[in-house]
């Protein structure tokens, strides 16, 4: 390398202030809402069996799932997989390539989190 070219390299990075575009958002977004997804699946799996075993505890599904906290994880939950899902589906469009111009990549970016907030909205409010 000449000594020129390492001068212009940047000396400090500061992750905070880089701005990554809405593509590279719903990526890291993508990853964490299946990372979510997938160690969430054990108390999702607990919460279907208290549902199915037996009218007692039933009782206790219900309870549990009257608390507000639990209320609000599962709507998180909610939100996971709807992103997943969404973004899922632009990544198998991606994959056809369909779409993989900057305009149109930036715009299925955008769709994919306003149709995931929505649904999210939407069956958050219709569950709740």
């Amino acid at each position: 390398m000449t000594r020129a070219s390492t001068r212009n390299r940047p000396k400090h990075l500061d992750l905070v202030k880089i701005r990554l575009p809405v593509p590279g958002v719903v990526s890291i977004l993508h990853r964490i809402s299946g990372a979510g997804l997938f160690l969430m699946l054990p108390f999702l799996l607990y919460l279907l069996q208290l549902s199915l075993q037996a009218p007692d505890t039933y009782v206790v599904f219900r309870s549990v799932f009257a608390n507000p906290l639990v209320k609000l994880l599962l709507i998180g939950l909610l939100w996971a997989f709807l992103h997943h899902f969404c973004a899922g589906i632009r990544y198998l469009v991606l994959d056809m390539h369909i779409g993989t111009e900057l305009a149109s990549a930036r715009s299925s970016s955008y769709a994919v989190l306003g149709v995931s907030l929505v649904m999210t909205v939407l069956l958050g409010a219709w569950l709740w």
